[in-house]
């Protein structure tokens, strides 16, 4: 068994251990690693992917085109990117503000079926962090669900890097009440993406129902070129 393979069965049981009863889905995130990692995962049965830049992933989509993954856009998406975002990918987890759902529509190809949407909220206010204000949740929410080819599917977040666990569990625990008020005006709703290599356990204490994880999975990142 080589390193990879010991780092991919250690995750899958340790999220065995912290959501007894579930089946969280773990979400690869492979930003920064070659597609020849991505094959590698894919081989031990790893099937969802998760990038952070349109570009990165469509040059890996193209290598890995002989696979079938499910690919998922976890960035921040600029308007610009909506084409392509809405044409090469199977979720995107980044909507934060009006201005992206109506793109996503109308680029997402008549074709293919509804492309998975999370709103991304920036629970703890970070000046410095994308993501919508938790009150501005359902009005993005209801603007998602009335468009024909997106499919509102839940939230996500990215929480502040608090050292203190019990401060990164309570914003956890906020988006876990945010989510079960979204689930109670849109029942279809089923996605509540938080927890990261440094917290997953944490998150998944709080109901997280997939969590992205990278680091702990393939290792560290390589330097940027």
């Amino acid at each position: 068994m080589d390193a990879l393979e010991a780092r991919y069965r250690h995750l899958l049981d340790a999220l065995a251990g912290a959501a007894p009863g579930r089946a969280p889905v773990l979400l690869a995130v492979s930003k920064t690693q070659p597609a020849g990692a991505v094959r590698a995962l894919a081989a031990l049965g790893q099937r969802a992917f998760g990038e952070n830049y349109v570009q990165e992933a469509l040059a890996k989509q193209r290598a890995l085109a002989d696979l079938a993954l499910e690919w998922h856009l976890i960035g921040p998406l600029q308007s610009n990117k909506c084409r392509e975002a809405a044409r090469h990918f199977d979720w995107v987890q980044s909507v934060d503000r009006p201005k992206l759902p109506p793109l996503l529509d109308r680029e997402r190809p008549a074709g293919r079926p509804p492309l998975n949407v999370l709103l991304q909220v920036n629970i703890d206010g970070e000046a410095s962090k994308s993501g919508c204000a938790p009150e501005a949740v359902m009005a993005l929410a209801d603007q998602v669900a009335a468009l024909p080819r997106l499919r509102l599917r839940g939230l996500m977040a990215i929480p502040a890097p608090h050292p203190e666990p019990e401060r990164r569990r309570a914003a956890f625990a906020r988006m876990r009440r945010l989510f079960e008020t979204l689930r109670a005006a849109h029942p279809g709703c089923d996605t509540l993406s938080m927890g990261m290599s440094e917290d997953y356990p944490l998150a998944l204490a709080e109901g997280a129902t997939l969590v992205r994880v990278g680091s702990a999975l393939f290792g560290p990142r390589p330097p940027k070129p």
